[in-house]
């Protein structure tokens, strides 16, 4: 079974940038697509960005020039380079993997928190 592991949220202020980092492991070749979804206090899941291991990606509506995926496939860690970040991002930021088995694995998430 895949784990992922994420770091690199934290708090920083409107405008500013942060760069998230999150590593599977335990099966890692068994890994396709990677990506993040995040999730605000009583908000539903939304999603932000996936990447395909051929490098295809894909963003959401709210994210769209101001966030970039990638990732380093010898590594099987996925980026997400937040730019321009604006309090309505504040959430819990989670890693996703879906696998060649077709299952989805969710990391357990890391915060990020953005001040006005």
């Amino acid at each position: 079974q895949v784990q992922l592991v994420e770091s690199g949220g934290g708090l920083v202020q409107g405008g500013g940038s942060l760069r998230l980092s999150c590593a599977a492991s335990r099966d890692r070749f068994s890994v396709n697509t990677m990506g993040w979804y995040r999730q605000a206090p009583g908000n539903q899941r939304e999603f932000v960005a996936t990447i395909t291991i051929a490098g295809s990606t894909a963003y959401g509506d709210s994210v769209k020039g101001r966030f970039t995926i990638s990732r380093d496939n010898a590594e099987t860690t996925v980026y997400l380079q937040m730019d321009n970040l604006k309090p309505e991002d504040t959430a819990v930021y989670i890693c996703i993997a879906r696998t060649t088995t077709k299952n989805t694995v969710w990391g357990r998430g890391t915060q990020v928190t953005v001040s006005s």
